[in-house]
């Protein structure tokens, strides 16, 4: 059993999922058809809403007295109200029927919307194209908990990252083309009968799409469905604060949502009263937002893979705030007049670039945040309640949104905050947020210091990942070379782990608030605490009997010579206490590094081995409880140990 050990896993290298990688997966019937479902009905929301506004900002068209600007705002709240109505609904639907069938009767639904829709660009009426707005939105309510929700049904774990990384890529090019579609063609000769024609051919495209996506059966099929909005939309609350990892990822969804939708309100008069340019460099901005979402997403899902990947998230976070603060530090870089400044002639000033290089970069690490927040959710959350969980984010998406646009128009209107002031706002504001979620949930923390050792300081290769159970309890026991065995098998396994430690570790001041946060389990021998080698024991146990994964040293301390040890019975008192598989695991490369013990004691000779050096964690079959002991399991783990080069 070890009691000299150091925590456990960093990130590394696997082979594709053996459902598709990468492009792939856009042609694998369980995706392709629902990644152009979603695309074709992002596009649609947006094609419709901007012509909406051009027609209502450019053309002056008044409802009741009710100014353009102010008709543009009703429009934004007349989207945003179904997302509070009927998101309790609308989750509880999907959980209680097939999420494929509910989807094909959104897009039928969304066919009958843009009847209407045409009718309303036809005629001219501004009443009747609110109403399509509004049920638009009750559309989108809809289908967000069966797009989300259907994920892990039909795409493996390894998928999962790509599959999200894909939605939000489809997302926001959706947005992009979406909304340059409406604000061209409305503009166009008999540019109304134009729009009229597109949303109906787009959305009957979409139904045809959507007769592909394969079934997804109910998860909770006997669910009894409360009508009224109140009460079950409170449950939806609740139910997301039952895991904190899940609620707090939420949080930060909800915040990613709200600061993007307060830098696409600040593009227009960032672009007119600081930059002095013309609606084409709105335009620009708007791209090149969407673009960074779209590359940061799949740059993510590279990075992570095949796995959620935690460490990810401050990256994204950090990454936002310094960008951010970059905008605010260029400040007004040029001089404006009562002309604006024409397109082709801002793109060839420096500052401009640097302003270009700013945006493509906060939105690039904002795929960083998003998608492995929405993975998180995904996996984290019990089957029969994840459609109400996604319904609950998206009601918790909603009220920051109208929170961020309220406290916006109090930063402009009420305080006079030009908008380069309020990107300095921003970026503060997301570094206080990303403290509070990083310090509540440590495990964000502990897996990018996890990935930043494995891809900065260590190129880690793990062979054979997809041998540890997805689910359910198990022991991985592996060989003990380094302080740092426990941080390479964090960022290795994709499932969190609970790390057996020598209590003389836990103990150290500093950290051993990550170590408990971490949930490692302090052992001591017999001869120095029999107590409290009991309860290291009984918390092993429990772990066990909670599905949780386990991970010991059974050498009981680091090598000296580089040489594996024998194993110590401990982990057969384990198994008969608790018969649940166990899972061996090698690691090779490590012998020499900083952070062992070769030519004398650890981390007392730095860069002795150089930096970036290749690190193998190879994991074997598992092994039943009934067939295992300490003899075998060294036996299977010396067996891959020796089948990896030993040094780098």
């Amino acid at each position: 059993m070890a009691t000299d050990d150091a925590f456990a896993p960093p990130d590394s290298e696997t082979p594709p999922s053996a459902q598709g990688h990468h492009a792939q997966l856009l042609f694998q019937p369980n995706f392709g058809p629902l990644f152009v479902t979603q695309f074709l009905g992002a596009f649609n929301d947006n094609f419709f809403k901007n012509a909406l506004v051009i027609l209502v900002t450019f053309r002056n068209v008044t409802v009741a007295g009710v100014a353009p600007e102010a008709m543009v705002a009703l429009s934004a709240a007349v989207f945003i109200l179904p997302y509070f109505l009927f998101s309790a609904l609308a989750g509880q639907l999907a959980d209680k029927l097939d999420k494929a069938d509910m989807i094909r009767a959104t897009k039928t639904a969304e066919i009958g919307v843009m009847l209407l829709c045409a009718a309303g660009f036809v005629l001219g009426s501004v009443p009747v194209l609110l109403a399509v707005l509004f049920l638009m939105g009750t559309q989108s309510t809809v289908f967000g908990p069966c797009k989300y929700g259907i994920l892990p049904q039909h795409l493996a774990e390894g998928d999962l990252v790509t599959g999200n990384a894909f939605i939000e890529l489809g997302t926001y090019l959706a947005i992009l083309l979406g909304t340059l579609a409406g604000g061209v063609l409305i503009n166009m000769p008999y540019g109304e009968y134009i729009v009229a024609a597109g949303v109906l051919i787009i959305a009957g495209l979409g139904r045809l799409a959507s007769q592909w996506v394969p079934a997804a059966p109910a998860q909770n099929p006997d669910l009894e469905v409360r009508w009224e909005p109140v009460g079950p939309t409170l449950e939806l609350i609740r139910l997301c604060r039952e895991e904190r990892s899940i609620f707090l990822s939420i949080l930060g969804i909800s915040w990613f949502w709200l600061f993007g939708s307060a830098f696409l309100a600040l593009f227009p008069p960032y672009t007119k009263v600081v930059l002095g340019g013309t609606e084409g460099l709105a335009t620009l901005f708007l791209a090149l937002f969407s673009v960074g979402i779209g590359v940061g997403s799949m740059l993510c899902e590279r990075l992570s893979r095949d796995r959620l990947e935690l460490g990810l998230v401050p990256i994204g976070s950090f990454g936002m705030s310094v960008f951010t603060a970059d905008l605010w530090w260029v400040g007004a870089p040029w001089a404006t007049g009562d002309a604006p400044i024409a397109l082709v002639e801002i793109v060839t000033r420096p500052a401009a670039w640097r302003i270009f290089i700013d945006l493509v970069g906060l939105a690039v690490f904002g795929g960083f945040l998003i998608v492995p927040l929405y993975t998180l959710i995904q996996q984290r959350a019990r089957a029969e309640v994840r459609a109400r969980i996604i319904a609950g984010n998206n009601v918790i998406n909603a009220f920051f949104m109208v929170l961020g646009s309220l406290a916006l128009a109090g930063l402009q209107q009420g305080i006079g905050l030009d908008p380069v002031t309020i990107f300095g706002v921003l970026s503060v504001a997301n570094v206080l947020v990303a403290i509070y979620i990083y310090t509540v949930v440590p495990e964000f923390l502990l897996r990018f210091v996890a990935w930043m050792l494995s891809v900065l300081v260590y190129r880690v290769k793990v062979h054979g990942h997809e041998l540890i159970p997805d689910e359910g309890p198990c022991v991985v026991v592996a060989n003990h070379v380094s302080f740092i065995d426990w941080f390479v098998l964090m960022a290795s396994i994709k499932r969190p782990a609970r790390f057996v430690m020598y209590r003389g570790f836990y103990d150290l001041p500093v950290v051993r608030f990550l170590f408990q946060q971490a949930k490692c389990i302090p052992i001591a021998s017999a001869k120095e605490d029999p107590e409290a080698l009991e309860r290291s024991f009984e918390r092993i146990s429990e772990e066990l009997r909670d599905g949780q994964v386990v991970v010991i040293f059974p050498e009981g301390r680091i090598t000296h010579t580089g040489d594996m040890q024998g194993f110590r019975p401990g982990i057969e008192r384990i198994l008969e206490t608790d018969p649940v598989p166990v899972v061996p695991v090698a690691l090779n490369g490590l012998w020499g590094s900083y952070f062992s013990r070769k030519e004398g004691a650890a981390m007392t000779q730095p860069f002795r081995r150089g930096i970036w050096s290749r690190v193998h964690v190879t994991v074997g079959a598992g092994v039943q409880a009934a067939e295992a002991n300490a003899q075998v399991l060294e036996e299977r783990v010396r067996g891959l140990w020796q089948a990896r080069p030993q040094h780098p």
